[in-house]
């Protein structure tokens, strides 16, 4: 699979993985209700080779890994580490900058929370979940063949 901007290639994962990516893309892009900004490509009938449009692979990316840093949900984060990770990588080659929230300390933001997990602090994860997502995406992009 071809993931391209314009002319340029930015992935070139396996048929496997490509698709198994592209399935949790359309996961995310339901629960965070925006479009990933990842569409058919120029060869228009070929599944292979897909196009990013960089502005709304942004916001998605934005979103994405705002929403995965903020959660304390032991769950949520296991499910979801993989992808984001892989989906902040890719953010980068396409010379996106996606700025990694800053830890929590004891607030909960916007007074409200989703998906709070029982027993536990839902506070604690958000700063390991930064370092941990960022350390993920950079090894990733080594293993991504352009």
């Amino acid at each position: 699979m071809y993931f391209d901007i314009g002319d340029e290639t930015v992935w070139n994962p396996s048929n496997g993985a490509g698709r198994l990516f592209m399935r949790q893309l359309e996961v995310f892009e339901a629960e965070l209700e925006l479009p990933s900004g990842i569409g058919q490509g120029k060869y228009w009938g070929d599944p292979h080779t897909l196009e990013v449009d960089p502005a709304a692979y942004a916001d998605f990316v934005r979103g994405l890994v705002d929403r995965h840093c903020r959660t304390g949900h032991s769950v949520i984060l296991a499910l979801s580490e993989g992808f984001v990770a892989t989906a902040l990588a890719l953010a980068r080659r396409a010379g996106i900058e996606v700025e990694m929230p800053e830890p929590r300390s004891g607030d909960v933001r916007g007074g409200v929370q989703r998906d709070v997990q029982v027993p536990g602090d839902p506070l604690t994860a958000s700063a390991a979940a930064v370092t941990t997502l960022d350390r993920r995406a950079r090894e990733l992009d080594h293993w991504m063949p352009r």
